[in-house]
């Protein structure tokens, strides 16, 4: 039974309801002895910024890697993670694609996710993506409100 969940992928928007959702998957990960993948996906600059790139705004890549490393750490800041251990993974595209193909190319036994997500892109970005999720992920999906 300890062997239940042995790895529980938490996507993360940086939000206080991905923070929620790893202080969750945390509680299970204690009980089950199983490891977090922490995982963030950044918007591809055409995906970021929308119609704004015709007015030649543009994020490297660079910028895009060092926002999704912030939105790693702002999950992780002041919450306890030991004895779990905790692997990030920073991902770009579009969020419900690259969890997807994240599990289908490195199964986990749980996803848990926020319900919803305000972070560092404007709306609800991870309401309509942990949707999506819960219908066609193949492994359970746990929805912290």
């Amino acid at each position: 039974m300890k062997t239940m969940f042995k790895k529980i992928l938490v996507p993360t928007d940086a939000s206080e309801f991905s923070r929620r959702a790893l202080m969750t998957a945390l509680e299970i990960a204690r009980k089950y002895d199983s490891e977090i993948e922490l995982m963030h996906v950044t918007y591809t600059p055409q995906a970021y910024w929308g119609y704004s790139i015709a007015y030649g705004i543009s994020v490297s890549e660079e910028e895009l890697k060092r926002n999704g490393e912030l939105a790693l750490e702002a999950t992780l800041t002041g919450i306890e993670t030991a004895p779990v251990k905790v692997t990030k993974l920073l991902r770009s595209g579009h969020p419900v694609t690259a969890i997807l193909e994240q599990i289908e190319s490195d199964p986990v036994d749980l996803i848990v996710m926020g319900s919803h997500g305000y972070g560092p892109i404007a709306g609800s970005v991870l309401g309509s993506v942990s949707q999506r999720i819960l219908q066609r992920a193949k492994c359970p999906v746990m929805i912290v409100k």
